[in-house]
């Protein structure tokens, strides 16, 4: 005798909304963590082919700190499509000009390449400061410890 296993469908996923404060965290390891809630990798009906994640607002993201030489060594890399069009900048020029991309990318290369990383990217939003316009969705605090202090 076979089991069929049923999933949840998706008009009754529950999507709850978190805040994650950035502020003195790893980036590294702070997008795992966010990349995970996104997913819905925790949750008991996660499924890999599926949105089963939720809302993440991360903020305090000019505050992101990395490890090491990465401040002045670790390069991003923009092409505008044109030939000769490579720019690079590193993690503190970008962090003085958008913080809030760092962590995007960190997180986003996190994602699966493919039509569902790109509608999961959807559901993060990132903010420089520590204001953003989402309490009406009442957010939940996650607590995330990436400052190494273990």
């Amino acid at each position: 005798m076979s089991t069929k296993t049923t999933l949840t469908p998706v008009k009754e996923i529950e999507r709850d909304w978190y805040v994650v404060d950035a502020a003195d965290q790893r980036l590294g390891r702070l997008a795992t963590e966010v990349a995970q809630v996104l997913r819905g990798k925790k949750k008991p009906n996660y499924a890999p082919h599926m949105d089963t994640g939720d809302f993440v607002v991360v903020v305090n993201a000019d505050k992101v700190v990395v490890t090491g030489k990465k401040s002045e060594q670790k390069l991003y890399r923009r092409h505008s499509g044109r030939p000769g069009g490579m720019k690079t900048e590193t993690f503190n020029q970008l962090q003085a000009r958008i913080p809030e991309r760092i962590v995007e990318k960190a997180v986003k290369g996190m994602l699966p390449k493919n039509a569902l990383g790109r509608k999961l990217f959807t559901k993060l939003k990132v903010y420089a400061g520590p204001d953003h316009p989402h309490t009406a969705q009442s957010p939940q605090t996650l607590t995330v410890n990436t400052t190494g202090a273990n």
